[in-house]
């Protein structure tokens, strides 16, 4: 179970992220996304052989362009000027049109301050394509810009043709470097501004300085200085500026000789904020002053404001369950979940003070009533039902009428297993089509209301989609699927073996004792599963098969010189559990991805039905003995038993013997068939 987790994104970020969503559900995607582009597409904006020239650049009425609205951050600067420069190219002026065009890229670049090398990066990367980067403009559109910088007078617009020309010009331009640092600091420091490119603008100044280091003057000490009154100048009416501001010192090592200043203002706000009720803004600047106290050395202040800062989290949570409108319990859980690990970040030398254990013990029995009552908000998304008539009787067909071992084999290979690359790429793509389910990050509940897992929000200006993300989308793609394998697939086969064959205990003991694969002394152990199973007994089968899994990857991995054992610091030797067993390459090579991700899927991601840790820690109960989940993990056990079996039993028959008789067993009308010989 998973919902979308609330977090504060700043607008800059969540205006990229909603562009991106934006376009990818535009009716015409290439249309959408090609005025963006500059790479191949770039000379469909203006006839080929359009010269540059600086009469062009004069008859521009570019200021009038840029108004008011569309001065507010660099998206709109590039929006108002692509929009200009399209009308001047369709009006048949092309010299005017393309300099409209070498300003609205120069707009287009996201500006990631943080970075020195790469500041700039694409607004957009999506179907291969992406927007302008710096290393796109041409040797004659760096110097053009070179010409015009001085003659430009609006900050932003100075600052990112200045920057270019410093960060692409050969050689080097530390004049451009200069004047890209005086036009950053020309944008005003108020929250309308911060949140519209400001932060990054003066974050950018601050890096520019540090690189030109003495070539920069005073520049750097004059823009301490400036954010510092800023901060210290600002009032509850400035909202998260204070915070901003701060936390832009900080990152730079700024603001050293007002430490104490700081975190005594942050901390003022922070007060008045609680008494406003204004309980978000309060929690985030006890947080900005904790750490403002923390680097002046004050550990007491420090320890004061962190225990502000979790009783903020901890009224938040009382907020938002006790809510008239729409109490959230869901959401108060999270919120008590961050006041304990608040909690936990107290200095022992000051807990007593504070009765931090004491509290802390409370806001866990808060935690474990609100996950509980949480469960009772989560709504059921359903599709259409889905009619797996023909499937169910293909499976039945498959193992109808065979003599027994033949039975047996067609119900081990009734379903080819999970194709994790196949799996994976769809997982991909549909993330990238639908761009909204993965916007957020996401929270997954146990049954008891407890969170076991946290996918955090994909990356939509990277290449590649994160991949702890896409890992979770592909667990759960795959865990979908084991709904339609176990009822269309393994349950119908399985009904008619039992009903045509009766195999006793001791034969599935024989069956296990003639694997290969399963290690001495365990054959009874592996039998008796495998037979509660078939006689209906999921529950009996699922306590013994998943630690005999786990002995049998242990012991395999020893065989092949694999360490699996781990010293803890009083030299203590413990045996890892199945998910570290599993991160092992030998793992990989031994089981093949396919079956290692299966392996990893169902017994120990918490993406999955995790059954190993769950029955470890005794969370299993009758119903989740007997779930889908249950039956898929025996029927796994019963593949690798019986294959192993029957390729030991025909050394010599091998794959084309199986392929035969995998014709005949068959499998669901367009999946892929793996026989015996593969396992």
């Amino acid at each position: 179970m998973g919902f979308i987790k609330k977090r504060n994104y700043d607008r800059y970020t969540l205006a990229y992220k909603l562009q991106a969503v934006k376009l990818a559900n535009h009716p015409d995607k290439t249309s959408a996304l090609d005025t963006l582009i500059q790479g191949k597409t770039k000379l469909t904006r203006y006839p080929a052989g359009t010269p540059i020239t600086r009469e062009a650049f004069e008859s521009l009425r570019w200021e009038e362009t840029l108004d008011a609205a569309a001065r507010e951050d660099y998206s709109s600067m590039w929006q108002a000027l692509s929009t200009t420069a399209r009308e001047a190219v369709d009006g048949g002026k092309s010299e005017q049109g393309r300099i409209l065009w070498l300003l609205a890229d120069a707009c287009s670049m996201m500006l990631k301050a943080e970075s020195l090398n790469e500041p700039f990066k694409p607004s957009m990367v999506m179907n291969g394509k992406r927007s302008v980067l710096p290393e796109d403009f041409a040797e004659d559109e760096i110097a053009f810009f070179s010409s015009i910088c001085v003659e430009i007078d609006d900050p932003k617009l100075k600052a990112r043709i200045a920057d270019l020309v410093w960060l692409v010009a050969k050689p080097r331009e530390p004049q451009a470097a200069i004047a890209a640092i005086d036009a950053y600091r020309q944008i005003s420091i108020n929250t309308e501004s911060w949140v519209r490119d400001g932060r990054e603008c003066w974050g950018r100044a601050i890096q520019l300085c540090l690189m030109l280091r003495a070539g920069a003057g005073d520049r750097l000490q004059v823009i301490e200085q400036t954010l510092l009154n800023g901060l210290l100048g600002s009032s509850v009416d400035d909202g998260y500026l204070p915070v901003w501001v701060a936390k832009l010192l900080d990152e730079h090592r700024l603001g050293k000789n007002s430490r104490h200043d700081v975190a005594s203002h942050l901390e003022a706000l922070a007060n008045a904020y609680a008494e406003a009720g204004s309980i978000q803004r309060s929690r985030d600047c006890y947080e900005s002053a904790e750490q403002w106290h923390a680097r002046a050395g004050n550990k007491e202040k420090t320890s004061e404001m962190i225990v502000q800062c979790a009783e903020a989290w901890v009224n938040e949570a009382i907020a938002r369950k006790s809510g008239d409108s729409t109490p959230s319990h869901i959401v108060a859980a999270s919120f008590y979940e961050n006041a304990i690990q608040k909690y936990r970040s107290v200095p022992r030398a000051y807990r007593e003070a504070h009765s931090i254990d004491a509290r802390i013990i409370e806001l866990r029995a808060e935690l474990n009533e609100a996950g509980e009552r949480s469960l009772e908000g989560m709504g059921v998304i359903s599709s259409e039902p889905v009619d797996i008539t023909e499937l169910i009787q293909y499976s039945r067909d498959a193992v109808r009428g065979k003599l027994l071992l033949e039975a047996l084999l067609a119900l081990a290979n009734i379903y080819s297993g999970a194709k994790v690359e196949k799996i994976r790429q769809f997982s991909q793509k549909m993330m990238e089509q639908h761009p909204l389910q993965a916007l957020f990050s996401a929270t997954h509940m146990s049954s008891d209301g407890r969170v076991i897992a946290k996918r955090p929000e994909a990356g939509f200006r990277s290449t590649g989609t994160d991949e702890v993300t896409l890992w979770a989308e592909t667990v759960k793609n795959f865990v979908v699927e084991l709904e339609i394998v176990v009822q269309g697939n393994i349950w119908p086969a399985l009904e008619i073996v039992r009903l045509e064959h009766r195999i006793l205990e001791r034969d599935f003991v024989a069956l296990a004792r003639q694997s290969p694969l399963i290690p001495a002394g365990r054959e009874q152990l592996v039998g008796k599963a495998l037979y509660a199973g078939f006689d209906n007994d999921f529950l009996t089968a699922l306590h013994i098969l998943v630690p005999q899994l786990e002995h049998l990857v242990r012991y395999h991995l020893k065989q092949a010189g694999v360490q699996t054992t781990n010293l803890d610091q009083n030299g203590i030797e413990n045996e890892n559990g199945l998910s570290t067993l599993m991160e092992s390459d030998t793992a990989l090579a031994f089981f093949g991805e396919d079956m290692a991700f299966e392996i990893k899927a169902i017994f120990c991601d918490p993406f999955g039905p995790n059954l190993r840790n769950e029955l470890a820690h005794g969370l299993i109960g009758d119903n989740q003995a007997q779930s889908t989940y249950s039956i898929y993990a025996w029927w796994v056990m019963l593949k690798v038993v019986f294959n192993t079996f029957w390729n030991a039993r025909h050394p010599e028959q091998g794959r084309a013997e199986s392929e035969e008789t995998d014709d005949q067993t068959g499998e669901a009308p367009g999946a892929e068939q793996v026989t015996a010989g593969d396992a």
